[in-house]
């Protein structure tokens, strides 16, 4: 396995606050590319309380129904314990941090109406980081 190789790489981006969304598709894959790693494994995560990834359809309507939704299923007025934002931990709760996608002939592996998208579920913009580590020959 002398070939096998890991590659890490942190991309850091900006939000604009409250259930923004960034895709992050294009980085990912260009992290892809600058590995080498052929066939393997890409596994991107968002270490904070309050970011999510989603695997979806980048549409304008569809992110809006996202949206609605998460304002729907843990609403942003409710009485809470926890000060300021704990309806934003609470919505990524609902989702995961992190992704773990196929890499094939060194190309990341997604459908093909599929975005890898970071959802921004804190009250404020935020500086956000995302790890992605490609493993693999």
């Amino acid at each position: 396995m002398a070939d096998f190789k890991v590659f890490n790489e942190k991309y850091i981006f900006s939000t604009k606050g409250e259930i923004d969304f960034t895709d992050l598709t294009d980085v990912v894959q260009q992290t892809v590319s600058k590995s080498n790693v052929r066939n393997g494994l890409v596994h991107v995560f968002a270490p904070h309380a309050t970011g999510v990834l989603i695997l979806t359809e980048n549409e304008h309507g569809l992110l809006s129904d996202i949206k609605a939704f998460l304002e729907n299923i843990i609403p942003k007025h409710e009485r809470y314990r926890h000060p300021s934002n704990a309806h934003s931990h609470l919505r990524s709760m609902l989702l995961p941090p992190d992704k773990t996608l196929p890499v094939i002939d060194g190309h990341v592996e997604i459908g093909t109406w599929q975005s890898l998208i970071f959802v921004e579920t804190d009250v404020y913009p935020r500086k956000r980081t995302v790890v992605i580590q490609v493993m693999g020959l």
